[in-house]
């Protein structure tokens, strides 16, 4: 994790920096499947503390090598014209880290309903009265929405930055670029 790029959202009066957020996530989550690393990290330095958006940067972190040959896969592709890129460059020598990791929620009524019809044979109007909206978990933390392309399903996916650490911890990342151990660069 000795380098990183910057990818910053450019304004635009049609699309919301969030619905910008969306698809360039997707896109990089399709690119990272697509590549099979699992040494590339995301963070997301313009996070507010509170806010439900992260913001309008999206920052990779790896070694030169791999965010090199991860950018050549044209995974940006349709983005070109709402992002702006920064070039590899090299992590500050004085930085602190922190874990980027995913959270989810605990079940989605929908999905909870469904598993209660296919177990107890019932039907749908039934399960919605045994389990209703309000069993939803709301996460207080900020998202990206993306499409399952698996199941088609849109969800959000949580987004945590824990505390700020001394030294970093080593571990691999996901196809999300999010590790529950692995820390990234903070700077």
């Amino acid at each position: 994790m000795n380098h990183y790029i910057d990818i910053t959202l450019r304004p635009d009066p049609e699309f919301p920096p969030a619905i910008l957020m969306n698809a360039l996530f997707s896109k990089l989550h399709r690119g990272l499947v697509n590549w099979g690393g699992r040494d590339i990290g995301v963070s997301f330095p313009d996070v507010a503390p509170g806010k439900r958006t992260l913001g309008a940067r999206l920052r990779l972190h790896g070694s030169k090598a791999s965010l090199e040959q991860l950018m050549s896969n044209g995974w940006t592709h349709g983005m070109r014209d709402h992002t702006e890129i920064g070039a590899t460059t090299a992590v500050p020598v004085e930085t602190s880290y922190r874990i980027v990791r995913r959270v989810q929620a605990k079940s989605s009524p929908e999905r909870l309903r469904r598993r209660l019809m296919a177990r107890k044979a019932i039907e749908a109007e039934e399960a919605r009265t045994a389990i209703p909206d309000s069993a939803a978990e709301m996460l207080p933390l900020p998202y990206v929405e993306i499409r399952s392309r698996t199941t088609g399903q849109q969800f959000k996916l949580f987004v945590e930055h824990l505390p700020l650490q001394a030294s970093p911890t080593s571990g691999e990342f996901g196809s999300y670029g999010l590790s529950q151990s692995a820390s990234v660069p903070w700077f």
